[in-house]
């Protein structure tokens, strides 16, 4: 009977810590995704500290993944400077063990969602003339992630499932003629390849895209996205429609732009240059990556 009891007891206080320890990487996962890196990587090493935690490498994927997220930010960055090599340690650790392998492929939609998003923040650096920093991403980008599926998360439409609707009736002639412009100059690229600091039909980047398209109806755009977005006339989201710029932040800064190619109360479509399929249309509400990294709307069709 004794023997019965204790058994009792140890496997009831197994079962509560094992549910504590899921519980606890659940909220790793929930708290990246919704971009709170810092505290991702404050409870990350709070596991991390705690032997009971040793089995498994979850607290140590996800403290890499919070290191590369925060490192793309200026300013925590120079507070930082050893921040990537210490992302690059654990991650290169875990890809190393078959017991971090499994733990790597149960979380590969994170790890191809930032994929890319260290693309994104490559292109930054390479326009910026930050050569020693490019070439350090880069260099993790080839040793760490190059075997990484470019996952399209969702969304994503052909050019003859989108239901042309009218402009908005109260914009003059000559602005609903631009907004046409832009979308069936943006189409005819659609299947265009991704390409870093691409701007031509050849190969396209996001921002080297939209600056393609909007530069043929008489637009000069800033070549980086965050400046398209800083430069932009502002529109609120309920009134963006076919010819705006729709623009993502990743946690660390706008880093994405696409065209909108639906209007006022319609599903949000967009056409962008996408780092795993190139031009293609995406609904973005339906897409788990993009819906919840919208930062803003901009419009640079102006009287």
């Amino acid at each position: 009977m004794k023997l019965k009891f204790f058994l009792g007891i140890f496997f009831t206080i197994l079962s509560f810590q094992v549910f504590s320890q899921v519980k606890q990487f659940d909220k790793l996962e929930m708290y990246y995704d919704q971009s709170h890196y810092a505290l991702v990587l404050k409870k990350a090493n709070k596991l991390l500290d705690d032997p009971t935690y040793d089995y498994s490498y979850v607290p140590s994927l996800y403290k890499s993944m919070a290191l590369f997220q925060l490192s793309q930010n200026d300013y925590w960055y120079k507070r930082n400077t050893n921040s990537l090599d210490e992302a690059k340690e654990l991650f290169t650790k875990i890809k190393s063990s078959s017991d971090g392998m499994r733990v790597f492929e149960a979380h590969i939609f994170e790890i191809s969602a930032l994929k890319r998003d260290l693309i994104s923040w490559t292109e930054d650096l390479k326009r910026l003339g930050k050569r020693q920093a490019f070439e350090n991403v880069q260099d993790i980008m080839y040793d760490l992630f190059e075997n990484v599926p470019d996952i399209e998360f969702e969304g994503g439409k052909k050019v003859e499932e989108i239901i042309s609707v009218s402009n908005d009736v109260s914009e003059s002639s000559a602005k609903r003629k631009s907004r046409e412009g832009i979308v069936d100059l943006a189409k005819k690229q659609i299947g265009v390849p991704y390409s870093w600091a691409g701007n031509d039909p050849k190969g396209f980047d996001c921002s080297g895209f939209t600056s393609y398209v909007l530069k043929d109806v008489k637009k000069d755009l800033p070549r980086r996205a965050v400046e398209q977005y800083d430069n932009s006339t502002k529109v609120k989201a309920g009134n963006a429609q076919k010819g705006d710029l729709i623009f993502f932040d990743n946690g660390a800064g706008i880093s994405h732009v696409g065209i909108i190619v639906s209007n006022k109360n319609e599903p949000l479509m967009m056409i962008h240059s996408s780092s795993s399929k190139g031009v293609i249309i995406t609904e973005v509400e339906k897409s788990s990556y993009w819906s919840k990294r919208i930062s803003g709307f901009g419009t640079y069709i102006v009287d």
